[in-house]
């Protein structure tokens, strides 16, 4: 026969009261957790996690779905977010929806009927009319990245539009005038963010965009060489470019090869994330970071504080993270 609460009581000391309160995710005393897991190990005990669920109406699981599991950016963030979570004794349902609405609101749909106890979303459209019934029954849903702007959620984003507007102003003080941008899908919050901080440096510098300088990808390699090479074909005269995303700073740069574009020679090129590959590419590239690290433990801690407050009432908190700029040598300096 297992072991059960009585054992772990008679070999720890402790009142049953305080055993059931850690099994079920409660808080207890740093000392007595230590007992409590040791004499777990000891007796070889294992939580009935269907029946715990039942009784507290907890699965102890977040749902997490994500436009592409691929994506380094993604990726590096829901490794963190994992990690904290697993520290506080969550497990994570991983779903990709391959920047797909519908697939979105599948997913959604499917994790809702797995009792999931909050949602993490990295949302692929405007809407967030399927996340109603999440928070309808008061299950938290935090949004990495994107804002929607039809339901009250918890973000953590970054500053996109400040991003993207310090580094095409580098580019203007570097000389550079007939800079193009590779921005993103025009339904992608992000993507609209930093087009904006685009256009402001523009207008900041008293020069009109021109709609040829500006091609929409898709946030993938092969969206962001498409992207470069209809660039390159519109704007013999386009001295820089900036590129919105890391896939596509990829395909960008795969692309400049292969038509024989010199950086920063023919074309200076600021990028986006992932400091490998930015170091790892001739020349070393000039990027836009953003805190991966950081985004993801800020999304953990905001869905264990509501999952740990369910009653309190506190309106939809929206956290705006700096990026920073590694500087590389793909940007030429023009005589002004």
């Amino acid at each position: 026969m297992g072991a059960t609460m009585k054992d772990i009581a008679r070999v720890t000391g402790l009142g049953l009261a305080t055993i059931s309160s850690y099994l079920n995710g409660g808080n207890v005393r740093e000392k007595n957790r230590i007992k409590i897991e040791a004499a777990i190990d000891e007796l070889d005990f294992e939580v009935n996690e269907v029946a715990r669920g039942l009784k507290t109406n907890r699965t102890k699981t977040i749902g997490i779905i994500i436009p592409e599991l691929n994506n380094i950016f993604c990726a590096e963030i829901i490794t963190e977010v994992e990690d904290v979570l697993r520290n506080h004794g969550y497990a994570t349902m991983i779903c990709d929806c391959r920047t797909d609405a519908a697939r979105e609101a599948e997913a959604v749909e499917f994790l809702f009927r797995r009792r999931v106890d909050g949602l993490i979303l990295m949302p692929s459209g405007k809407s967030g009319k399927h996340l109603e019934r999440f928070l309808h029954v008061g299950k938290p849903v935090v949004l990495i990245d994107r804002n929607l702007e039809d339901v009250p959620c918890d973000s953590v984003l970054v500053d996109n539009r400040g991003a993207a507007q310090a580094a095409v102003e580098r580019l203007f003080l570097a000389g550079h005038r007939k800079i193009g941008m590779i921005a993103g899908p025009e339904h992608v919050f992000t993507a609209r963010e930093r087009y904006l901080g685009y256009e402001e440096a523009f207008k900041k510098a008293g020069i009109e965009v021109q709609d040829s300088l500006v091609v929409h990808g898709d946030y993938t390699i092969a969206g962001g060489a498409r992207a470069m090479k209809e660039l390159a074909k519109q704007n013999p005269q386009m001295t820089a470019v900036f590129v919105s995303n890391y896939e596509m700073t990829v395909g960008a740069m795969i692309e400049s090869n292969e038509i024989g574009i010199r950086i920063p020679e023919d074309l200076s090129v600021i990028g986006f994330d992932n400091i490998e590959f930015a170091k790892a590419s001739n020349p070393k590239l000039s990027i836009v970071t953003q805190p991966t690290k950081e985004i993801g433990r800020n999304v953990a801690e905001l869905i264990l504080d509501r999952l740990d407050n369910p009653t309190r009432e506190m309106p939809p908190k929206e956290m705006k993270l700096k990026t920073s700029f590694v500087e590389g040598k793909s940007v030429h300096i023009l005589s002004v």
